[in-house]
């Protein structure tokens, strides 16, 4: 009897906590789906996503980044982010996320984001098609978790959050509630219906384990798609779209930071076609390779890339201020000190 009881107490229990949840994911649905639709409207982004990444990466609005730093998508800094930071421990200790005014501001920030060149291929699917946005997210790096994509289209299917996409054709701002009293029973646009607790109830929520790769295999799979190169004596690789330093850096096993250094790039965005060098480059060029001749408007940054030196070096051998970014005329310059005859 005594084990009948218990077992009854923990499924009554398991059956709450799932209640509670699915009652917070309503309200935070109810709250920011206005903004959804309209942001859909503005820019593109389906607000089925949206919702689904919200609720999955802020946990509903209750995750430490969405009510300490508002941020409700996940989003880390980048070398062009100049608003205020957040230091909160996920792949790595204290990683560097973006800080909002108010939530708000991080859904307008989410949606500009995906606006960037290397999720460019998901506006090519249908607004309805979530599950090629849900995979196409995990595939331009939004996310490492390879679950990723069955987690999103799991919430939207369960919340009907598509019906939201079907609704945003007709979306009026004016019509839509005040924020704190909208209610997903009465609210005029889209009515959600709660299904029963029971029928809803998922017995397996955890996603199947799936091996994740060793640092060597990630980093012959990245060179398996990138390939090598030598310059001056040091092995490079070429950036393909939708690299940047950070998503290179995992793969090579090494920090940010010292990749960015290797390469002259502490505040510089990652480009497709340029040249990231894997150690520290040289100092001067060979012998047999002492000048080169420059054009106006090129620039320097690119020029100690090609012939790969640091630019410190390159700098202080032409006596070229850090703040000259391109050349004015055409002229010769030293890539190596020339001895004197």
């Amino acid at each position: 009897m005594k084990r009948i009881v218990l077992v009854s107490a923990l499924m009554a229990l398991s059956v709450g906590v799932f209640a509670t949840q699915y009652t917070t994911y309503l309200d935070y649905i109810a709250k920011w789906k206005g903004v959804a639709m309209r942001h859909q409207q503005e820019y593109g982004v389906p607000a089925s996503i949206t919702l689904a990444q919200g609720l999955l990466e802020s946990a509903a609005g209750q995750s430490e980044l969405a009510a300490e730093a508002n941020n409700h998508f996940g989003i880390k800094c980048t070398s062009d982010w100049l608003g205020d930071v957040y230091r909160h421990d996920d792949d790595r200790k204290a990683e560097c996320f973006r800080m909002y005014s108010d939530a708000e501001e991080s859904f307008k920030d989410h949606a500009l984001f995906l606006k960037r060149s290397r999720y460019e291929r998901l506006f090519t699917y249908s607004p309805t098609d979530y599950p090629a946005w849900a995979q196409g997210l995990k595939d331009c790096g939004y996310a490492t978790d390879p679950a990723y994509p069955k987690k999103l289209i799991r919430i939207i299917e369960e919340y009907k959050l598509n019906d939201y996409v079907l609704a945003a054709k007709d979306y009026k701002e004016e019509s839509q509630e005040p924020k704190a009293e909208s209610n997903p029973k009465t609210d005029s646009v889209v009515v959600l219906t709660a299904a029963p607790v029971i029928a809803t109830f998922s017995q397996d929520p955890e996603p199947p384990y799936v091996r994740p790769l060793t640092a060597k295999e990630e980093k012959a799979d990245f060179f398996a798609h990138h390939g090598k190169g030598k310059c001056n004596g040091v092995r490079y690789t070429v950036a393909r779209e939708g690299d940047t330093y950070a998503t290179m850096a995992f793969s090579l096993n090494v920090t940010e930071r010292s990749l960015r250094e290797n390469n002259d790039a502490l505040g510089r965005d990652l480009k497709a076609g340029d040249r990231v060098y894997l150690s520290k480059k040289k100092s001067q060029a060979p012998k047999d390779h002492p000048f080169v001749w420059v054009k106006p408007g090129q620039s320097v940054w690119e020029l100690v890339q090609k012939e790969c030196i640091t630019e410190k070096a390159f700098r202080e051998l032409n006596g070229i201020p850090v703040d000259v970014r391109v050349f004015e005329t055409r002229q010769q310059v030293l890539l190596r000190k020339l001895k004197d005859k």
